[in-house]
């Protein structure tokens, strides 16, 4: 793709990236109640770095919600019947591919008709039976309905010519996350002191590990570290969805490459160790990474669940069934 050192694709090497379905279990015990709207601390933020001109990247932390409003009553005070009960949390992180107006186009894109399409697909989640695997490959579909869309976009404009993005999307239904994933923006969860990395890089550095052509400590992984193998837009888009269940004991982080490139995952879990809020570790982190060079657009998502004493109705709608 031109315009872009950091990303490139090899259309010639299709590596087998196959649609599928994982299971991470990091904290199935003490799985508890489902947090409040006012326990949850999250927070985003995205930096063009030191170098490039412009930031690819874009971010969104949203929560999907059923609203019951109250247009006629005979009820006295109808405002208590005017709740918003959370449905999903949602976390994603896109980094445009492409340089300069088409990769922020494309990460744009992306969330903008993710979010659009995941919102359509919570009605078959709720409407299916036990088995979840409706919604698993409605994910899938979203990702790759958005893939189509941005191909025809770039066909139609010029400028646009070679945009894609990565797209590493979390939605927490509780107690279980689901992590649509294409590219090598990151997920990972800190669990009991551990840092797990739930998202695969797809890059050509990993598929010539998996396939056994060389290893993580050779010179030719690094070469090979940023040329994607699966991307939305791109030549090939791969989407993963792997299934995760959510604990009061776990800290989420998303990410795009600009943080991972710079400060190393030991890093990463000292600073989620030591945060105080999810605010001040992004801060914290994103200075790591500008000081660190800050040579790419850094994105950084983190979010975490805080308990707090909640009131009887509070947990009356909580307990309520989704």
């Amino acid at each position: 793709v031109s315009g872009s050192a950091r990303r490139r694709f090899r259309p010639d090497i299709r590596p087998a990236l196959p649609a599928v379905t994982g299971k991470v279990d990091p904290a199935a015990p003490g799985i508890g109640r489902r947090p409040l709207d006012s326990e949850l601390d999250v927070f985003g933020l995205t930096h063009k770095g030191k170098v490039r001109a412009n930031n690819e990247d874009h971010f969104l932390v949203c929560s999907l919600k059923r609203r019951v409003e109250v247009y006629y009553t005979s009820l006295p005070d109808p405002t208590v019947l005017a709740q918003s009960e959370r449905l999903a949390f949602m976390a994603l992180v896109a980094d445009g591919v492409g340089g300069s107006r088409a990769g922020e186009e494309a990460s744009r894109i992306a969330l903008e008709h993710v979010t659009r399409y995941v919102t359509q697909s919570l009605d078959c989640y709720y409407t299916s039976d036990a088995d979840d695997s409706n919604f698993v490959k409605e994910l899938e579909e979203v990702a790759l309905r958005v893939h189509s869309e941005l191909a025809v976009e770039a066909a139609t404009d010029p400028e646009l010519k070679g945009m894609a993005t990565t797209l590493t999307l979390w939605i927490g239904v509780w107690p279980t996350a689901y992590l649509l994933q294409v590219g090598d923006s990151r997920c990972y969860v800190l669990h009991d002191g551990e840092l797990i990395q739930i998202s695969r890089d797809q890059t050509m550095a990993e598929e010539f590990v998996k396939q056994g052509v060389f290893n993580r400590g050779d010179a030719a992984f690094k070469r090979w570290a940023n040329v994607l193998s699966s991307a939305i837009g791109g030549p090939e888009a791969a989407p993963t969805v792997t299934k995760v269940t959510q604990s009061w004991n776990n800290v989420g982080l998303l990410c795009s490459d600009g943080l991972t490139r710079h400060v190393p995952d030991d890093r990463i879990r000292e600073r989620l160790l030591e945060m105080t809020s999810a605010k001040q570790v992004c801060e914290a982190l994103l200075q790591d990474a500008l000081d660190a060079g800050g040579e790419d657009n850094i994105t950084v998502v983190v979010g975490r669940p805080i308990a707090r004493e909640p009131t009887g109705g509070e947990l009356a709608r909580d307990r309520m069934p989704d």
